[in-house]
């Protein structure tokens, strides 16, 4: 059963009590990157393996997100800067220990490519804390994987 989350403003990501930061570059452009974000949100799972679905919600100002492991986390779209940044709060969750979330993606122009940073803002309890630290590097080879799989989705070069 979903439990709802503390509701968290976009200085969340600056404020967190806990907040991985991964970065990457990709060849795509910024405005094709963000488009693969914020506009083709079903495709998420074609390049993002830890998602399994998802899908907009209130009319795109929301998603419903499943993940590997059985969990789902409504969210609610917190930014949408095209080329620049998507940002979405979880509202509702089934994951443990879970009590905020504020998730960020930057996108910069890196010479004809986009330079990609993912901040992953939260706050729980400390079994929660405690084990997100223990992921960061999983997280991190997720999110290197998840990009370069998108890169070549947005790009068409070969894997």
């Amino acid at each position: 059963m979903p439990r709802r989350l503390r509701s968290v403003e976009l200085e969340f990501v600056d404020t967190a009590p806990l907040k991985l930061v991964f970065a990457a570059e990709v060849a795509a452009a910024p405005e094709e990157v963000y488009r693969a974000l914020a506009d083709d949100v079903p495709g998420w799972p074609g390049w993002f393996t830890a998602v399994t679905a998802a899908r907009p919600t209130e009319g795109g100002a929301g998603r419903e997100v499943r993940l590997r492991g059985g969990f789902v986390i409504h969210e609610t779209i917190m930014a949408a800067e095209p080329g620049k940044r998507y940002a979405y709060r979880a509202d509702r969750t089934n994951a443990p220990g879970m009590r905020a979330l504020l998730e960020e993606w930057r996108l910069t122009p890196a010479g004809t490519g986009t330079m990609v940073r993912w901040t992953f803002a939260a706050d729980g309890s400390a079994p929660f804390r405690y084990t997100l630290r223990l992921a960061r590097s999983g997280m991190g080879r997720s999110f290197r994987d998840a990009v370069r799989k998108l890169d070549r989705r947005l790009t068409g070069s070969a894997p």
